[in-house]
Parts: structure tokens; sequence; C-alpha cells
């Protein structure tokens, strides 16, 4: 290990790449302590906690996504929930308007531009929206406990609208998401890795010591009486701990080779004898985007139910589709299928490879080139994908249930929950696999300068 950082720290330009993504972290995490003005954060986290129980909740694992910030009501109590809401949708919206698809397949560069500028202005508008229901809750939560909001801000009152306090909250809490959303495009521009997942595993992470916490006190080790959480059931939740971290990482990096030969071929004024090689097919090409995805998407009228109080018909919407319900589990489960299909299929392009193959000379043995090659390579593709989603499914639920049945706090089980371990494991192994692709690229280059070198 010593030697790996001793190396990435060789690369300069790498260095730079992950000191800058660390810096961009550090921001969001200490935006993540600063309340929206005219809130007090200390009692909005003891009145959360109080409202929360030990049952699980919507808002529980929000605030693990949000790394504490939605607790605390900080102008980044939103994280970054409404860019991928925002992204979700123009995904849906572009795989269904073939105008879209025409527009992005015939002009990629322009295409993925006016996209983005799409998501950033729907982002803008999800966030604005969201805030305006968290204003609602937060004026909810200090009409039945006072002390919540600075009194001289909610007496700012136009028709007994509180109009002051909703525009604060909206305007920086919107400000807070598109803050993120920026840091996260710096970041997959000149950083390493994906900002946004690497947003939500700093958030994520940044959970871990009160967890450790809360399984201390759940033990009871002070006392001779029995804990909350006996051993048996922790020894049970580190084996699925451990079992999640090893599933993730082979569904990951799991592929199907499907085997190509070549025919002979003219380079230059020789002719080079036909060779083997193989196309390598993910079992889980979308990696843990489709976890993501279905998180956000549950997460959203969920949320709104939620914000809206619980004698709407959303609110009783929201309670039925909370973490930890079967009803949760069912549709996370289907949702997570879904979007691993969705996402195969607007990245993986059988027909483009197909074309290659045949330009380049090579077919997959007892497949003609062409059209039929084409039809192998989706039909294989999508056998392996479903395999992959079941998988990916049910690594993501399996916690939840253990926990169901072992009656583990939920405080516990959000952080060891497999949407979690699914996140943090996908986005270490992406991102180490970009700091060895800038290794590798680097060690190449240095070859070809020495040769270079010898040369003259």
């Amino acid at each position: 290990m010593i030697e790996g950082i001793r190396r990435i720290l060789s690369v300069p330009e790498l260095k730079t790449k992950i000191v800058f993504t660390l810096l961009m972290l550090i921001a969001c995490r200490v935006g993540a302590y600063i309340p929206v003005p005219g809130i007090n954060g200390d009692a909005a986290v003891e009145l959360f906690r109080n409202a929360t129980g030990g049952s699980q909740n919507l808002f529980q694992l929000m605030d693990v996504f949000s790394g504490g910030a939605f607790a605390q009501m900080t102008i980044i109590a939103l994280g970054v929930m409404p860019y991928i809401s925002a992204s979700i949708i123009m995904q849906l919206l572009m795989a269904l308007v073939p105008s879209l698809q025409r527009e992005i397949r015939e002009n990629p560069d322009v295409g993925r531009r006016k996209m983005g500028k799409w998501i950033r202005l729907l982002t803008l508008g999800l966030a604005f929206f969201q805030a305006g229901l968290y204003g609602k809750y937060a004026v909810g939560l200090n009409a039945s406990s006072p002390g919540v909001i600075v009194n001289e801000i909610l007496d700012v009152q136009a028709f007994g609208f509180p109009w002051l306090f909703y525009l604060i909250v909206m305007a920086t809490m919107t400000a807070g998401t598109v803050l993120l959303m920026w840091i996260g495009e710096q970041i997959t521009e000149k950083g390493v890795g994906n900002g946004i997942s690497l947003i939500i595993t700093i958030g994520i992470l940044s959970s871990l010591p009160g967890t450790i916490g809360s399984v201390i006190r759940q033990l009871n080790l002070d006392s001779q009486e029995p804990g909350q959480l006996t051993f048996s059931s922790l020894v049970v939740l580190s084996g699925v701990f451990v079992l999640i971290i090893v599933g993730t990482i082979l569904i990951i990096q799991g592929q199907r080779k499907i085997p190509l030969q070549y025919a002979r071929r003219v380079v230059g004024r020789q002719e080079v004898q036909g060779g083997n090689a193989y196309i390598p097919l993910k079992i889980n090409y979308a990696g843990v985007i489709p976890v993501i995805f279905s998180t956000s998407f549950l997460m959203f009228p969920a949320t709104i139910g939620q914000f809206l109080g619980q004698g709407s018909w959303l609110g009783r919407f929201a309670n039925m589709i909370s973490p930890g319900t079967w009803v949760y589990m069912l549709l996370n489960v289907m949702l997570i299928i879904f979007f691993t299909y969705f996402w195969t299929a607007t990245q993986f392009h059988p027909e483009q490879i197909a074309s290659d193959m045949k330009k380049n000379g090579a077919f997959v043995p007892g497949i003609r080139q062409g059209r039929p090659t084409q039809d192998f390579l989706e039909a294989t593709m999508n056998r392996i994908t479903f395999a992959g989603a079941l998988f990916l499914a049910s690594i993501a639920v399996l916690p939840t249930i253990v926990g169901k049945i072992l009656s583990v706090d939920s405080s516990i089980t959000y952080f060891f929950g497999g949407t979690s371990l699914l996140i943090l494991v996908g986005v270490v192994l992406d991102t180490s696999k970009q700091i060895e692709s800038h290794l590798l690229m680097k060690r190449y280059e240095g070859f070809m300068k020495k040769g270079g070198l010898r040369g003259r």
C-alpha cells in the first residue's frame, strides 16, 4: 500500500488531480455544518432524532446520504438528489423522444452540452421546489416545538405567510445544491473519479463514526445487562458486511469473454496471419448507477409526501414506501432491474461493435458478420445483464431483511445496508481504476520518452 501511494505521488499530474478532488470534497463537508440563516441547527437535530426514533424512516436515509446535513438543516441539506432526479428524467426523455436520440447521435458533443444544460436547469427547478417543501417542514417543526426558527424572521409576514423565511430557505438550499452540482462537475472534469458519486460517498462515510458509536452503545458493554444489540447479531451483520463487499467486487469486475478470430489481413506490404482475441462483456455494465437511480427515484415522491404531512394521501403513500417496508424493498428490486437494463441499453451499442468488427476483419466463431453478430451480442448482453441485475438487487435488500429479522436499529442497518455499501464499494473501485489508468498511461509515456532519447 505504501509503495502504491509512493507511485501515485511520483506522478505530478495525478497528485494534482487527487489534491484537487480532496479539497473539493472538504468544501462539501464544510457546507454540511453551515445551517440555513435563522435556523437553530442543534435544536433541529434533537427534534429530528426524537421524530424518527428507532424506526426506519425516509428522512434518516436522506440524512445518511447527505452526511448529516439534512438533520441539521444546513445549506446543502438537499444534497445532490435533485441533480440525480434531473438526470433520471432527462435519460428517460432521451430514450422516449426520438429527436433527442437523433441529435445526440448526429452531433455527440453539441448534444451532450445541450443535455447538460437542460439537466442543470431542471436541477435548479427541482431544488427550488424541494427547498420550499423543506421550509414547510421546518415551519411545522417550529409550530410543535418552538425554537427551531428565529422568531424575528418568522415575524416578517404578508397575509399571514412567513415569506422572508421561505425565501431564505429556498434561496440558500437551492444555492447549496447548485454548488454541489458544480463541485461534482469540476471533480469529474479536473479531478479523479465521478464527482457526484464521490459526493454521495463522502456523505455516507461521514456517518461511519456515528454508526460505530451506536453499535457500542447498543452492545451495552458498561453493564452486565444484555444490550439492544447482541454479539451474535453483530457477527451476522459483520458477515453480511463482508459478503456484500465481496459480492459487489465480483459483480462489478465480472465479465463474459466473447472469443474473436481475425482473418488474414494486409498491413503495409505484408500479409498478417489472423489472430485470436475476445470482447469482454461486463456482467454488470451499469455499475452502481442503478442503485443510485433507484434510491433517488423512490426518495423523490416519498420526500414530498412526508414533507406535506401524514394526513394527505401523499403522506400515507410515503409511509407505505418508507425504507424498511416490504413495498419499498419490492419497488427497489424492480427499479434496480429496470435501471440496470435501461442504463445498459443507452451505453452499450452492439451495432457499432459489429460494424467495427466487420471493418477490421474480426468475427465470432460460428456467427456471421454484420446483423447476426449484432443480434448475438445483444442477446448475450441481455442474458448476463439479467443475472447481474438480480444479483445487484439481492445485495441491495439483503441487509434490510437481515436487520428486520434480527431487530437491529435502523441507524446501523442504513450504513451496513446494501445501498450504502454498494455505492461505497462501487465508487472506490471506479476511482481506483481511473488512478491505475493514469499510472499506466504515465508509464507508457515514460517508455516513449526513453525510446526517443535513445533514438537521438
